[in-house]
């Protein structure tokens, strides 16, 4: 008999890093933006940076994770087959959204710190309001991979 129990983990790890990293966007875009916004300008720009700095330090921990555990699932699995099957798109969602998670955290984000910050300092009420058009963006596809995820992994096809 096969031993799962590196399986059972492994969904558990994909699971808390997915709901940390996922809810933190969701908090962050739902909670933090909205009040951020209505404040006066330079102090809703000083609540966003504090609490993203905050979250942006703990998600370059859980989007690594999540990758990783869902990298070994799959391999431990052998279920390559299913991002070439189009019942299984959420895998390829899944697979999708984490890389860009990943390019957005540790690539644009860094590279972009300089010119976000000067945008923020020279006009803080744009700045505010296309941060959150990307987060609402990011969220929404966020919400619909993991809709399909759970769904599609319970037998439901779309």
């Amino acid at each position: 008999m096969m031993n799962f129990d590196d399986l059972i983990w492994a969904r558990a790890i994909h699971v808390l890093a997915v709901a940390h990293w996922i809810g933190g966007v969701a908090f962050v875009t739902l909670v933090i933006l909205p009040l951020a916004r209505s404040l006066p300008a330079q102090e809703g720009l000083a609540l966003f940076e504090a609490a993203e700095n905050r979250f942006a330090a703990q998600v370059r921990v859980s989007i690594p994770v999540a990758g990783a555990a869902g990298f070994w699932m799959t391999y431990r699995m052998d279920l390559w087959s299913r991002f070439l099957d189009p019942h299984f798109w959420w895998m390829t969602a899944m697979l999708g959204l984490w890389v860009v998670f990943s390019i957005v955290v540790f690539v644009v984000e860094p590279l972009f710190h300089a010119r976000i910050e000067n945008l923020a300092r020279a006009n803080p009420p744009l700045a505010l309001a296309r941060i959150k058009r990307m987060h609402s963006m990011l969220l929404a596809l966020a919400t619909v991979t993991i809709a399909g995820a759970v769904a599609g992994a319970h037998g439901f096809y779309f």
